[in-house]
């Protein structure tokens, strides 16, 4: 994550594909605010599942997210309570900032 490491911030690098995040984790990173934002619309079970045509709860997201890890929109950069998903580097400044 180049452009975080040109703002001196430490990161904890974790690849999600092999190191899938808990329930736990994702119950906490999602909000009924960035729901939108943590779905990964590129993803090929995205379109295969309609989702573009369909308002998900929270809990179907995250149901779906559990079962394929490719729905959750990558990187997530998580510092205390805040949760950037997707590269963002406005929102990026923001995480960095706090």
């Amino acid at each position: 994550m180049t452009y975080l490491d040109g703002k001196n911030v430490t990161l904890d690098k974790h690849d999600l594909a092999k190191d899938a995040p808990t329930r736990a984790q994702l119950e906490a990173w999602i909000n009924d605010q960035n729901l939108d934002a943590a779905l990964n619309k590129r993803s090929p079970r995205y379109k295969e599942l309609g989702l573009n045509r369909r308002t998900l709860t929270k809990r179907e997201a995250i149901d779906l997210m559990m079962q394929d890890v490719n729905l959750l929109r990558r990187p997530v950069v998580v510092k205390g309570r805040s949760v950037v998903f997707g590269y963002d580097e406005e929102a990026y400044d923001e995480v960095a900032g706090s």
